[in-house]
């Protein structure tokens, strides 16, 4: 082998170690796909769609009420789950008949659910964690059913639907 073809051998590597590197470091600390598995944030997202997850805004801001979250679930760490915000520490969560009130005040979302009848005690949301429910309450295993959310267990918001394509597009 010469060395012009050595010089573009070792280029050839050296781009691919990059690519890698930068394909892990992306994939760990900025934005990771997820697999919407069940139906329990139906309408909003269905079973078998693909997301795309950013993983670094929730360094620098909190998760706020309405946001998309996906987490490692508070019984297993080794699973994942989709779920929306509901209330943050310090806020006081109650649901009666199905109707969501936080801080007493009932949540009207500007997208659609699917409601049961539901009822949970007025709880306070501890601090550093999050109340969680899935948009589809009827098939939802949620915090009325697991608890609160550590912070520290959430892994970052879905953005992005990038499977089927033909729902391709940002997520509210």
């Amino acid at each position: 082998m010469n060395a012009k073809s050595r010089g573009h051998l070792r280029e050839l590597v050296e781009t691919v170690l990059i690519a890698v590197v930068l394909a892990f470091l992306a994939r760990h600390f900025i934005v990771e796909s997820f697999y919407v598995f069940g139906t329990s944030m139906e309408p909003t997202l269905a079973n078998a769609e693909r997301l795309f997850v950013n993983k670094l805004s929730y360094r620098f801001v909190p998760p706020q009420r309405g946001d998309i979250v996906v987490f490692r679930y508070p019984r297993n760490l080794d699973r994942d789950f989709i779920k929306r915000v509901v209330a943050v520490g310090g806020e006081r969560v109650e649901i009666v008949d199905g109707r969501v009130l936080v801080d007493d005040r009932p949540i009207d979302w500007p997208h659609p659910i699917i409601a049961d009848n539901a009822h949970y005690p007025l709880t306070e949301v501890p601090e550093r964690m999050l109340f969680v429910l899935g948009d589809n309450r009827r098939n939802s295993e949620d915090s009325r059913f697991f608890g609160f959310v550590p912070l520290e267990n959430v892994k970052g918001e879905a953005f992005l639907r990038f499977w089927p394509l033909e729902r391709l597009g940002f997520i509210r």
